[in-house]
């Protein structure tokens, strides 16, 4: 796993400040969230980061991405909507070479109905004022506790069929896992999140797919150690975020359109 040049590969948004970030936020007629990151704390309730949502919005628009799957949703899944319909009014021409059967497609997975219903809710109403054309494909699937080589992971019992250029890892909540590997689950509060689904079908993606994990330390360190291919990694810890970027050889003629698409 490199550390070196990922700066090179991804685009970050340069730091914005707070009056700025609200503004855009009430040009995407998204004034509910700002009014929501200004509530009162609420054990029952998930605050909105407004930086965190408007540097995701930003490195999804600078980073030119097709195809995003959600592990979690919420507030992001919003934005991620919104982001891949202003690329898609952009782009939608210049994709049609490209190897991409969800060119613009968001997909959510998510373990909690109560979460799932949450999300959709907002997005409809969203989408009554300003109907944007993105498809979301949901998905609901349990998780379990399950084994990859050999070590006690987390692991949804159904994935949705996709090839992303994407990847959010914000989900699940290590509480709804059900199950136990040898009586350990991360039920317990000292346990935390160990999602391993993307192992699983790392072979399966595209040189340039970017991944980012929200917190989740040691989930991200297990990511690390049990990659195969050559990733690029680096941690702001600012933002306490995880960023991957798959810097693996051109894989042939559409991987090659692919990565002269987002370069360009």
């Amino acid at each position: 796993m490199k550390n070196l040049n990922i700066l090179k590969n991804i685009k970050f948004p340069k730091k914005t400040k707070l009056k700025k970030i609200k503004n855009f936020f009430k040009k995407l007629k998204l004034d509910l969230i700002i009014k929501d990151s200004e509530k009162e704390s609420k054990k029952s309730i998930i605050k909105p980061n407004l930086n965190d949502l408007y540097r995701l919005y930003q490195i999804i628009i600078l980073n030119k991405r097709t195809t995003i799957l959600e592990f979690g949703s919420g507030y992001s899944s919003l934005i991620f909507l919104i982001a891949l319909n202003n690329l898609k009014n952009k782009y939608h021409n210049k994709i049609k070479n490209l190897r991409r059967s969800n060119p613009f497609e968001l997909f959510v997975l998510e373990n909690e109905k109560k979460f799932l219903s949450i999300t959709k809710k907002r997005v409809k109403s969203f989408n009554k004022i300003n109907k944007c054309s993105i498809k979301i494909n949901y998905n609901l699937s349990n998780v379990v506790m399950s084994e990859y080589q050999n070590k006690v992971v987390t692991s949804y019992k159904k994935l949705p069929l996709c090839n992303p250029d994407f990847i959010y890892l914000d989900g699940p909540g290590q509480y709804k896992v059900k199950g136990n590997i040898n009586n350990i689950s991360t039920r317990h509060p000292d346990m935390m999140p160990m999602v391993c689904d993307i192992l699983k079908f790392e072979y399966f993606l595209n040189p340039g797919t970017i991944i980012v994990v929200d917190g989740r330390g040691a989930n991200a360190k297990f990511l690390r150690d049990h990659f195969k291919r050559t990733w690029l990694y680096k941690y702001d810890q600012i933002y306490d975020q995880h960023y991957f970027y798959l810097s693996d050889p051109i894989l042939g003629k559409y991987s090659k359109l692919q990565m002269r698409f987002y370069k360009n």
